[in-house]
């Protein structure tokens, strides 16, 4: 049985991966915390990462952890660097040493926003933010240690768990009964839980053998619901299925500009991926971005 190190447990993917990754083996899970296991990975320090993968000795390293405080970012761009760049590289060199092999998750905001059609995998990064900045540097560390490796970029992520945009709006829809919301800005909301099922469902295909199937197929891969829509798109699509609660006080939905709204990073204004080449390679029929909010607003 593999046993598969799955770091940043308590995040939306990291949950969802908890329960996905089960079938496939030990799932040892980690994070900035100690653990039931006693163990604790603090991304922003390298020793902490080389201490728990040579004591937990895994198959399988599967890295959902991350900084995704977008805004914040760019007043702490050395922490950012920290855990999205310099991270995945220590956890690849490791897993090398072991002759194990890497899962990572990255972003849409590795690109400038600038294309009119969905960006592949082929498409040359240029990230316009710290955050992307800095996922882009752990893609390229991984890439640069030889290890066998998925990197799964995905966009828009929800859940019903953490800090996200589904459940801001749900909470600002019980509060307020207007609302303005950048309908500028294009991209595929995704599912957390979508995401880790896809995963499980990838790397039960290479079962017998991961790291041959891993060596096989590494590569950078695009992983989102399908379709695309703006934030005010995603948000009116909750609040017409919310309006059926009680609480439920939001009358006015009000589509406003990004230059209306300003952040101190800078947002892509169009990061829809093409996910062709995860669906070819390994049969995956990806979800739509809308019925995936219903299945989780039901």
């Amino acid at each position: 049985m593999t046993r598969i190190l799955l770091t940043g447990s308590t995040g939306q993917i990291g949950w969802e991966l908890q329960r996905s990754l089960m079938t496939l083996g030990e799932v040892i899970s980690v994070g900035r915390e100690f653990s039931t296991t006693g163990l604790r990975m603090d991304l922003s320090l390298p020793d902490t990462i080389r201490h728990v993968i040579r004591e937990v000795q895994p198959g399988l390293i599967v890295n959902p952890a991350a900084y995704t405080a977008v805004d914040k970012a760019e007043a702490e761009p050395e922490l950012a660097m920290a855990v999205n760049g310099t991270a995945p590289g220590v956890i690849a060199e490791e897993a090398k040493l072991l002759g194990a092999g890497v899962i990572h998750y990255s972003t849409d905001y590795v690109f400038n926003g600038c294309q009119a059609t969905p960006y592949t995998e082929q498409d040359k990064p240029d990230p316009q933010n710290i955050y992307g900045k800095t996922k882009l540097a752990g893609e390229e560390a991984i890439q640069a240690v030889g290890v066998p490796y998925l990197i799964l970029r995905t966009s828009w992520v929800y859940g019903l768990r953490g800090k996200n945009f589904l459940l801001t709006m749900l909470k600002l829809a019980r509060e307020r009964e207007e609302l303005s919301v950048v309908d500028d800005q294009v991209g595929a909301p995704t599912w957390s839980r979508m995401i880790a099922e896809s995963t499980a469902q990838i790397l039960s295909q290479g079962i017998k053998d991961l790291i041959v199937f891993l060596s096989g197929n590494s590569g950078i891969y695009h992983l989102t619901a399908t379709g695309q829509t703006s934030w005010y798109g995603f948000a009116k699509a909750i609040f017409e299925y919310d309006s059926k609660s009680s609480e439920h006080k939001l009358e006015t939905l009000i589509a406003i500009s990004s230059e209306q709204y300003p952040t101190p990073a800078k947002r892509p204004a169009y990061s829809s991926l093409e996910t062709q080449k995860i669906s070819r390679t390994f049969g995956l029929a990806l979800p739509s971005w809308q019925s995936n909010l219903e299945l989780v607003l039901s």
